[in-house]
């Protein structure tokens, strides 16, 4: 029997069920989900298992290059998740200054996303080869909001809600002017609708 919309969530497949309503509500159409089982922790986690799930998303018309990642996890500890929108970033040659460029998406993450979550912003640096130019580098950005623990607390109503809002924020990235320098060259070339990666 599944949770009511009001009933505090308590396993992980309400909570898919909660994220993946809030998501498609936003424009946002399921490209895959997978989950994963996870046993013989070490440590301060020895005994424990965890369940996860990673739902991916796709915006339907046009932003190929882009795509709204969702973790979600059931341990022992209760239920945590978030909601990340993922993008090809220039290389970091072209990104230039690392420090300056992370003020600069934190700016942007600041005017975009609301601010009553956590709004982590991650720039990922890739080197293909060891002996390849440290400048040719590629890049990965991820803006990211997690879901408050009182929102699953509060049941599946209040979870797709807040998914929705997350969703929502996370889609208005996608044609904010201030990202496009950031943006891999295929994800800009058409002025922001996007081409295939």
């Amino acid at each position: 029997m599944t949770a009511g919309r009001g009933d505090a969530l308590l396993t992980l497949e309400p909570l898919i069920d909660a994220v993946r309503e809030g998501a498609v509500s936003a424009a946002w159409a399921l490209s895959g989900l997978q989950k994963t089982t996870s046993h013989e922790f070490e440590g301060n986690w020895a005994g424990d298992s965890t369940r996860s799930a990673y739902l991916f998303f796709h915006v339907p018309a046009g932003y190929e290059w882009a795509s709204l990642d969702v973790y979600l996890d059931e341990t022992s500890r209760g239920l945590a998740g978030n909601l990340a929108l993922a993008l090809d970033g220039r290389t970091l040659g072209e990104m230039g200054d690392v420090a300056r460029t992370m003020e600069q998406l934190a700016s942007i993450a600041a005017e975009t996303l609301p601010q009553e979550f956590r709004t982590p912003v991650t720039l990922r640096v890739r080197l293909e080869r060891p002996s390849a130019a440290p400048a040719s580098a590629g890049t990965e950005l991820r803006f990211k909001i997690r879901i408050p623990m009182e929102t699953i607390a509060r049941g599946g109503g209040a979870v797709s809600s807040m998914a929705a809002v997350a969703a929502t924020a996370l889609r208005r990235l996608l044609d904010q002017p201030r990202l496009q320098p950031f943006l891999a060259r295929e994800a800009d070339s058409n002025g922001g609708a996007g081409s295939d990666r």
